[in-house]
């Protein structure tokens, strides 16, 4: 959001040649933010086959502007971002995956998920209403085959992949170096040692391998890492913010770790803790030099005025289809097997969710439908509302370690 919150202040040029559409870039990407400017246009410099793709992206997103301003005078509210968890399959069983807490990610799910099909219709219907960018997620995304076809089908929308980067095949990458309208963010949690112990042995090596060969091939990348009280010290160190940036790309995704339960509280960091770790983002960011833009959340959240879910700024499709105010949500009142996204997104259960603002507060923790989720599901009972996800959730557990070699 933070990104194309900023791109749509770009006037598009319409003609030119690439040297001077570059120079236009320039200088006004750094008049709006010299923190972008400072990451994105070496990178662009390096790989100007991306620059028609993102002055494409920003005449788009001038265009779903006004679309969404459109629907919501007619009573619906169309975000600019929609997450798509593209399958519930996944090969690592990371602890504290809430995925698998929430039953998203199951090893043997109750039906059948949605199939490529379903997503491109999904997708098509998104973008009439004026959704301009996707984050898809799972999950493991590239284990729903040919889902990089999706991506290079609609150059004029930004897709932006969370993958564990362990999966990518060959006819992946192949695809991926065509698209200039996507980026692939891999999860690491920090070095081996800390990605090891959660996400299963030699999967950091994989991870930092796919990098390579994502960068190799021109691909926009990044990396996403869930901050929790384990590696909260190692990431409010800026120069192993530095080391990684060789590997992962512009693109930097930290998410607080939220607990699926009462049980589970003792993932959440400490006051003290998310402090010092937003004092090093912000110092991080206010470098002169730095080769990654962050993205925080939930503090960053703060710009919007809080949680931007339920169609403020974002909603969530799960795998089979139930349409869901954020991926850290298990409460739907439509699916898009037997209904339509616009009726989804104008449900009273979203509306009720935006009105009551308490809702979303995330003053005192990382995700505030999580931490009302008692009030939320008795209050969204009243409007149809039904629990998503399988009974037999995928959990982590000792036997469930992968090894990935």
């Amino acid at each position: 959001m933070v990104i194309m919150s900023t791109i749509s202040e770009v006037p598009v040029p319409e003609t030119g040649s690439l040297a001077s559409r570059l120079f236009d870039f320039v200088h006004r990407i750094k008049r709006i933010d010299p923190r972008l400017g400072r990451v994105f246009i070496p990178w662009v410099a390096r790989h100007p086959r991306y620059l028609p793709g993102f002055i494409r992206l920003a005449r788009a997103h001038e265009q779903t502007m006004r679309m969404r301003a459109r629907a919501t005078a007619g009573g619906v509210e169309v975000p600019p971002f929609l997450v798509l968890s593209v399958t519930s399959k996944c090969n690592l069983r990371c602890s504290g995956c809430f995925a698998g807490n929430i039953g998203m990610v199951t090893s043997a799910p109750a039906q059948p998920g949605l199939a490529l099909s379903d997503w491109r219709r999904i997708v098509d219907e998104a973008v009439q209403m004026g959704v301009v960018a996707f984050v898809i997620a799972g999950g493991e995304p590239f284990l729903l085959p040919g889902i990089a076809n999706l991506f290079e089908a609609h150059p004029d929308r930004l897709f932006l992949v969370f993958t564990n980067g362990t999966v990518l095949r060959s006819g992946d990458y192949e695809i991926l170096s065509r698209c200039a309208n996507t980026a692939v963010v891999v999860s690491v949690e920090g070095d081996r040692d800390l990605t090891d112990l959660r996400r299963g042995g030699g999967v950091f090596d994989k991870a930092l391998a796919s990098l390579d060969r994502l960068r190799d091939a021109g691909v926009l990348t990044g990396i996403s890492v869930t901050i929790g009280p384990q590696n909260v010290e190692y990431w409010s160190q800026p120069e192993n913010i530095d080391a990684l940036i060789a590997h992962s790309g512009p693109l930097v995704f930290f998410i607080e770790q939220i607990p699926s339960g009462p049980c589970e509280t003792a993932s959440l960091l400490t006051p003290a803790e998310r402090l010092r770790f937003r004092e090093t983002v912000v110092q991080y960011r206010n470098r002169t030099t730095g080769g990654a833009y962050i993205i925080h959340s939930p503090d960053d959240e703060e710009f919007f005025g809080g949680c931007v879910s339920a169609g403020r700024g974002f909603a969530h499709v799960n795998p089979d289809g139930d349409v869901t105010a954020c991926p850290m949500s298990a409460l739907a009142t439509h699916n898009l097997r037997n209904s339509t996204l616009r009726d989804a997104l104008a449900s009273p259960f979203f509306e009720m969710i935006r009105d009551k603002g308490h809702l979303l507060d995330e003053s005192e923790h990382p995700c505030g439908l999580s931490a009302h989720a008692g009030e939320l599901e008795r209050m969204a009972k009243g409007l149809g509302a039904y629990r998503t996800g399988a009974s037999e959730p995928a959990v982590a557990s000792k036997e469930a370690v992968v090894t990935i070699r």
